[in-house]
Formats: C-alpha cells, structure tokens, sequence
C-alpha cells in the first residue's frame, strides 16, 4: 500500500518534471524559430528609398506645366520690376525639361517646388 502511495507521488513529481522539460523545449524551440525569421528579415534586401507618402512621380508635362505657372506666379509678385521679368522669361525660354528630369529623378510634387525654388531664387535678386 506503500508502495502505491509513493509511487503515485513520484509519478505526480516525475510528470511535473517532464512536462517542464517539454515547455522548455517548446520554449528553445519558438526562440529558435523567432531569430530565424528575424534573421531572414534582415537578410533580406531592400531598396533604401523613403517616399513620404507615397505621392507619384510627376511627368514630363506635369513638370513643364508646373514650371509655367511658377514661372507666371513670380512674375505677377514682380510685376512691377521689369528686370527681374526678364530674367524670369529668359529662365523659361531656356528651360529644358529633359535635362531638369534627368538631374532630379524620381521628383513628386513637393520635391518639384524644392528644386524649382532653389533654381530660380537667385533670379529674384
């Protein structure tokens, strides 16, 4: 009778030990798997571009079109300075869209108005 309480206890004790043992494996084994996939995360290339937003790449029309009314924005602001007028229109006649797309790819609208800004600043001096 002993015996049969003893061994009842010991097989309570022996199944708490097991079944620790089996979590920590299970544990080790989730950790495992987690670094795996973290690892394979940062193995993992990407291209290293921001894009706020996701706002689109403008075209070449669009581009000329926004030149056009910034250009006629500037000059309605100066309208009654004739020099700065002319530098303004003689910055339009030379202005090449190909080339201004070619040195800033990749522009969405407010990158346009960064570039075209820093382009025609020192026009208005």
């Amino acid at each position: 009778m002993f015996n049969f309480i003893n061994n009842m206890f010991r097989s309570a004790e022996q199944q708490a030990v097991e079944s620790s043992n089996s979590s920590d494996d299970g544990n080790q084994k989730k950790e495992q798997e987690q670094k795996k996939e973290e690892k394979k995360y940062l193995e993992q290339e990407e291209a290293d571009e921001v894009r706020i937003g996701g706002r689109p790449e403008l075209s070449e029309e669009e581009v000329m079109a926004m030149t056009i009314d910034y250009i006629n924005k500037l000059k309605s602001e100066h309208s009654d300075n004739e020099k700065i007028v002319s530098k303004l229109d003689k910055f339009l006649e030379k202005f090449n869209v190909k080339k201004f797309m070619k040195n800033n790819p990749h522009m969405t609208y407010p990158d346009f108005y960064m570039v075209i800004y820093n382009e025609t600043s020192h026009l208005l001096n």
